[in-house]
């Protein structure tokens, strides 16, 4: 496989296989409670991280590189405050998740320098592809947080090895 094929499979199992698993990890140990819980009202809680996850990989992957339709309220993400409980945003993320690894699974490679135009912004389908991977992470990494402020539970996504190598809980590759 080339560097392009690479970097869409390895995008997929990031999703399905890294940030996917480490979001369901944290909602079996969170509390309902906390799943709308906001430090402040400048942040958002994991359940408008959740929705917020769901509309952006819907956007940009599903819509944008995928060409399907594109239904995104973004307003109504961060507005959300209890209307869906774990299970439901859960089973919403985990939808989307599908639909924008088969977009990719179907993706030729050869179509990375395709230009397309989402959120007013004109990216390639690479750039699109990359912005979904990095907005992904850096939301989950937000649940993680999270997590493990409203639980004080370690994780465990990781663990350091004889030596110092870090061993990670699944693998992405």
């Amino acid at each position: 496989m080339n560097a392009a094929g690479n970097f869409i499979q390895h995008s997929r199992n990031l999703l399905e296989k890294d940030y996917l698993p480490k979001i369901q990890s944290c909602l079996e140990i969170l509390p309902e409670a906390d799943v709308w819980w906001k430090s402040n009202d400048a942040s958002n809680s994991v359940g408008n991280l959740l929705l917020h996850l769901a509309g952006n990989l819907h956007q940009w992957i599903v819509a944008g590189v995928g060409a399907y339709e594109d239904h995104r309220q973004q307003s109504r993400e961060f507005a959300a405050d209890g209307e869906k409980d774990a299970a439901s945003l859960l089973k919403e993320l985990q939808e989307t998740v599908q639909r924008a690894t088969r977009v990719l699974e179907e993706l030729n490679p050869d179509m990375l320098t395709r230009k397309v135009r989402i959120q007013g912004i004109d990216v390639t389908v690479l750039g699109a592809v990359y912005h979904a991977m990095e907005h992904f992470s850096m939301h989950t990494g937000q649940i993680i947080y999270i997590t493990k402020l409203r639980t004080g539970t370690a994780l465990h996504f990781f663990t350091i090895a004889e030596g110092g190598a870090v061993e990670r809980g699944w693998c992405v590759s």
